[in-house]
């Protein structure tokens, strides 16, 4: 247990410099993009009191360093600015939109572990061309670009067969559950609220099978290779010379050891779909982190672009951690 303490406290350690490197891109870049951002928040034509008080309160009077340093510490202490479109701050923001975010990526990872691993083992117990087929199949899956797989399932599930609703977290007529996590699905769960847990059941549908297709080859592959290996090894071959079947070998023995290296890769499967949840968020009209950022970038909206980044990376971080540490039991 202290090993593990002390492999965490340096890992944390080494996480910082990561996290203040995507701070200084984002700063950089976002200077670089707009000279002047408070114009282009409150217009060219605005009051010059108000275009003072902008920059004032952000220092952009101040020299690049020392600008960057309120920044950096202005992260550090939960000052994360305000939001010029909607006067709130943004970390009240980030937690309004977050949860539904949360909620997509939580079921893209289910669904990509619960296909890829049968994927994954049937490709290595049937070699030829089921192996062959089904690497094509996550091959393609994974090449495909995030927008494309989206549109492509809007337009055949939801406009030419109208099975599945292509817009929204929830339908229309039917009222919200009350808010306790955020997340629709579960709180509709906790409040026993069974309209608006079919409805938002319904409508994550899409956006989760364009995550899934994403990544579920990454468990494929690792499930694969996993399952070669383990396959190859004198207990299995022991256990089948004891006239077990082979199914039962397969299932019983070969898979709980396989299962290890997709198990130990679930967070950063939680850190990957971040990036892809963006597109997927703006395509299906879900009020996640996703709609947050291009909102923000079209507006330039720095203090929402910034925190965005930074949560981001913090939860690429936390997921690759996550990662690390269970790979110490």
């Amino acid at each position: 247990m202290p090993n593990l303490f002390i492999f965490v406290l340096k890992r944390i350690a080494a996480s910082i410099p990561v996290l203040l490197l995507v701070t200084l891109i984002s700063f950089i870049v976002s200077h670089a993009i707009v000279p002047n951002p408070v114009k282009a928040w409150v217009g060219f034509r605005s009051n010059p009191q108000i275009i003072e008080e902008y920059t004032l309160r952000y220092h952009l009077n101040d020299p690049l360093w020392e600008q960057y340093f309120y920044y950096v510490y202005d992260l550090a202490t939960g000052n994360w600015g305000i939001s010029p479109t909607t006067g709130r701050p943004v970390l009240q923001e980030i937690a309004t939109y977050f949860p539904a975010t949360l909620q997509l990526v939580i079921s893209s990872v289910i669904l990509s572990f619960v296909v890829g691993v049968p994927l994954g083992a049937i490709a290595a117990i049937k070699k030829g061309k089921t192996d062959y087929s089904i690497r094509m199949f996550y091959l393609i899956g994974i090449s495909s670009p995030p927008f494309l797989v989206a549109l492509i399932l809007q337009l055949i599930l939801s406009y030419y067969f109208n099975l599945l609703p292509s817009i929204g977290e929830i339908s229309p007529t039917i009222s919200p559950p009350k808010t306790i996590t955020g997340m629709i699905v579960l709180d509709s769960l906790l409040t026993r609220d069974w309209p608006a847990f079919w409805s938002s059941i319904h409508h994550l549908i899409l956006p989760t099978i364009s995550l899934t297709i994403l990544i579920f080859g990454l468990f494929g592959r690792l499930m694969r290779s996993s399952m070669l290996e383990v396959l190859g090894k004198d207990y299995i071959r022991a256990a089948r010379a004891k006239g077990l079947s082979k199914a039962y070998v397969n299932i019983r023995h070969a898979m709980r050891t396989a299962l290890i290296p997709p198990v130990t890769v679930l967070a950063v499967a939680v850190g990957q779909l971040l990036g892809g949840v963006v597109v997927i968020e703006y395509v299906f009209g879900i009020p996640g982190m996703g709609t947050y950022t291009v909102e923000a970038i079209t507006t330039s909206n720095f203090p929402d672009i910034i925190g965005v980044t930074t949560i981001f990376a913090l939860g690429v971080i936390l997921s690759n951690l996550v990662a690390d540490m269970s790979m110490q039991f």
